[in-house]
């Protein structure tokens, strides 16, 4: 029987969705992560890489409640 603790399993985003929803450049996105202050990619296969969603969805929250906090950086 099949474990049922893990009922909304993590998708894996490919760069293309993850550059969508966060509305990062690719360069703004790898300089981020090297950072520490974005997702870092899950290698996949040689040429693959994919970001959980979970941690995306995470790191756009934070910035949500940052700038609801009033320390978000001005546009």
């Amino acid at each position: 029987m099949a474990d049922k603790t893990n009922t909304n399993p993590d998708r894996i985003l490919r760069k293309s969705e993850v550059l969508a929803r966060t509305g990062l450049s690719r360069t703004s996105m790898y300089r981020l992560a090297q950072e520490g202050q974005f997702p870092r990619p899950l290698k996949l296969g040689p040429r693959a890489s994919g970001w959980l969603e979970s941690e995306v969805s995470a790191w756009m929250d934070r910035k949500a409640a940052e700038r609801d906090a009033g320390q978000g950086v001005a546009a």
